[in-house]
């Protein structure tokens, strides 16, 4: 049986922190291991990982450190998407300050607000113009199928807005719209 994984493309020690808790808050398992900046396991490490967890959905850092090429992030974002051992629901995308990087379209970001709308947002949780959201561990995207793309903006932080001591609620409700948005689809 597959299991169920969601991806989140952010891996730094405060993101994990509330990427913990946040699949705490729905039940699921985090693969702790698969945080890093930049992502400190393969991609094929990380889906014997997901395999071994007890039970879904497993949740799942990557992160590429601000590199805007082909990172450690997204080389295992890409082998954990393209496995046949694993069903990714979705992805989601943590917006950053990058340059010179193409952005990925969104079905729908959380803003800081905790507000589903239907654009990007920044790395503080803004709503941005279109739905281009920009971060360094996104573009690989654009080359593979992901089922559901949510942006938010920094776990953990966005001004406060998703502080650890809070509960980390926008990455929370990230995870919980890629679970009903992939139940909606059944």
């Amino acid at each position: 049986m597959k299991r169920n994984v969601i991806l989140v493309t952010d891996g730094d020690t405060i993101a994990q922190k509330a990427v913990e808790i946040a699949a705490k808050n729905i039940g699921g398992r985090c693969i702790s291991s698969s945080a890093g900046n930049p992502t400190p396991l393969s991609g094929e490490k990380i889906v014997e990982l997901i395999k071994e967890a007890k039970h879904d959905p497993v949740v799942v850092m990557v992160d590429d450190r601000g590199n805007t090429h082909k990172g450690a992030g997204e080389k295992a974002m890409e082998y954990i998407l393209e496995s046949p051992d694993v069903e990714v629901l979705g992805i989601v995308a943590v917006a950053s300050n990058t340059k010179h990087v193409r952005g990925v379209k969104v079905n729908l970001s959380v803003d800081r607000d905790g507000n589903i709308i239907e654009k990007a947002v920044d790395k503080h949780g803004n709503s941005r113009d279109g739905r281009i959201i920009k971060g360094d561990t996104l573009d690989v995207l654009n080359d593979l199928k992901a089922p559901v793309i949510v942006g938010v903006g920094d776990p953990g932080k966005m001004d406060g807005f998703d502080d650890i001591e809070i509960g980390a609620p926008i990455i929370t409700k990230a995870l919980k719209e890629i679970i009903k948005l992939n139940e909606e689809k059944k």
